[in-house]
């Protein structure tokens, strides 16, 4: 029998059993009071100072023995209000969105996180996304929710006999210093091109799903053994933006998490009865669990245009504040929601291979953990009534947004303002920067594409001249090798230009290369701006960590909104 299973066995909140050790620093597993410490490692941790005695009589400093009495010199009996305390530090649970990823913050919780791994499916997605998980890059999860009647009570929803679609799609992409993250969703409805899938069947065998063009999202999971893996080349396929990992969970997944950290505050601008979905709430705020909490993210004929589109905004709402609640005083400090929340959301996840292990898991919960509420943007793909239908049941990417919404993801632009730039940077920039600035009128200077996205040299071509009157500016095609950093080279003589065109673009100092001029197609002198990897979009400066002036719809996940 397990850890976890021993505890309930003899009626034990599971997170009762690990306790501090004052006289060695670690965890320890107390299965019974009469049962010895196990010996589970735990991390090494200072032990907490006794109080000084009240009598006169000298300590005993010797370190009792494993099962020693409570009573001994030495070692004091804890408190149950204190061991209660440091119980509740043994497990900790952050999330994302649908589904969640558990972390374990002292070592002596091993054992049980090893029970936990065993509740998660895994995938084999072959080489769809990446092998292994880094704490130290950005990285893409995306988080598929299925229409797969799976689970008890289950029956009534979805489409009968379903494979298990794409129903819900959110791309979750955390930044890699860990300040900020967005969670962009991607309809159901939307129209794509699902490229050919390498995928291992049930039975074992090996196999290329081909792909199709113009067809809806979602049939880029379930239909003809298409797996997640093909999910994630269909975003790749469409956005551009590479996916590393993805979690997928089934209807139990609202429910159980709901339930689990007793329910969940959403917000409703009216009253809503709804027939299809059974939610029946009052105007302003309501706590849902269990059934309402799945039949609130299910409705979709109670809000805006009763489309799918409006349950997206619906939903980010909902995720916002499942979120709150989990970060929540009152969810962190109880051992029993932690240990219910832990069981329900590893039971309700599948993940990819590379990430199905404990401590990957672990890995990743403790680097989603870094990013604050307030910086986490919810947002939607931008898109328009697909012009093929006369009867608009689909929609299609608006290619006046979209492309540029995926670009700030790929190139780790946040949506929200944050600041970053350090205090040395910004007195390297001034110092580089000191000086008279030319007109923009007056910057002559030739564009290259040295490792930025294909097109940028030509975008950013025409945000200097149609924004910015750079107008003596022009593309000069690829350079002759990528560069991991923008840069700026201009000959002494144009020291002026350089700064005004830093200025526009927000270039750091170390971005300036003092060098010589070229001959432009006037056959004029000019300096040579060369757009890096880092460059994150035309019109974006390069110093700003947030995307100011993209035009999207989003949310954040530490404000409260009523669905309307």
């Amino acid at each position: 029998m397990d850890v976890q299973g021993r505890g309930r066995a003899d009626g034990i909140d599971p997170a009762d059993q690990w306790v501090l050790n004052p006289n060695t620093g670690d965890y320890e597993l107390r299965l019974t009071p009469s049962t010895p410490p196990s010996a589970v490692p735990g991390p090494r941790r200072p032990a907490p100072r006794d109080p000084a005695p009240r009598d006169p009589a000298p300590r005993d400093t010797r370190t009792p023995s494993p099962g020693a009495g409570a009573g001994r010199r030495g070692r004091r009996p804890v408190p149950q209000k204190a061991k209660a305390s440091r119980a509740k530090k043994v497990l900790l649970w952050t999330g994302g969105t649908m589904a969640f990823v558990l972390v374990a913050t002292v070592g002596g919780a091993y054992f049980y996180l090893k029970h936990l791994e065993g509740n998660v499916a895994t995938t084999d997605i072959g080489d769809a996304g990446k092998s292994g998980f880094s704490k130290d890059e950005a990285f893409n999860i995306l988080i598929i929710g299925t229409d797969k009647r799976t689970g008890d009570g289950n029956e009534g929803y979805g489409d009968k006999g379903s494979v298990g679609h794409a129903d819900t799609n959110i791309l979750l992409h955390v930044s890699k210093d860990r300040t900020n993250a967005t969670a962009l969703s991607i309809p159901r409805d939307l129209i794509v091109d699902i490229p050919d899938c390498p995928t291992k069947q049930t039975d074992g065998t090996e196999t290329v799903v081909p792909g199709q063009q113009g067809v809806r999202f979602n049939r880029s999971l379930g239909e003809s053994g298409r797996d997640p893996g093909c999910t994630m080349r269909t975003v790749k396929e469409n956005t551009g933006i590479s996916v590393d990992h993805f979690m997928m969970a089934d209807f139990n997944a609202v429910k159980t998490l709901t339930t689990a950290v007793d329910g969940v505050t959403v917000c409703l601008e009216h009253a809503v009865k709804d027939k299809q979905s059974k939610l029946d709430l009052p105007a302003g705020e309501s706590k849902v669990e269990g059934e309402q909490a799945l039949a609130f993210v299910r409705t979709r004929h109670s809000f805006g245009n009763e489309g799918d589109l409006d349950r997206i905004k619906v939903q980010q709402q909902f995720l916002g504040s499942l979120m709150r609640k989990m970060s929540s005083g009152d969810t962190l400090t109880s051992p029993t929601k932690l240990l219910k929340l832990a069981e329900a959301a590893t039971k309700a996840l599948t993940v990819d291979s590379a990430i199905g292990k404990v401590g990957t898991l672990k890995d990743i919960a403790l680097e989603l953990k870094k990013v604050p509420p307030k910086n986490i943007s919810f947002t939607t793909v931008p898109v328009l009534d697909n012009p093929a239908e006369t009867i608009k049941a689909t929609v299609v990417v608006n290619e006046s947004k979209g492309p540029q919404l995926f670009d700030l993801i790929k190139n780790d632009v946040s949506l929200t303002a944050v600041k970053q730039e350090k205090k040395k940077e910004a007195a390297a920039v001034a110092a580089r920067l000191k000086g008279t600035k030319s007109a923009a009128a007056d910057v002559r200077v030739r564009i290259l594409n040295g490792g930025a996205a294909g097109g940028s040299a030509q975008a950013e071509l025409n945000h200097l001249q149609n924004d910015e009157g750079v107008e003596k500016s022009e593309n000069a095609g690829n350079a002759d090798a990528a560069l991991a950093k923008t840069t700026l080279e201009y000959d002494p003589d144009q020291a002026d230009q350089a700064r005004r065109l830093a200025a526009i673009m927000g270039l750091s100092g170390s971005a300036l290369k003092p060098g010589e001029s070229v001959t432009n197609s006037q056959g004029l002198p000019a300096m040579t701006l060369t757009l890096g990897k880092d460059f994150k979009g035309a019109g974006i400066k390069l110093n700003s960590s947030a995307a100011a002036n993209v035009d999207v719809d989003k949310s954040t996940a530490d404000k409260v909104q009523c669905a309307g």
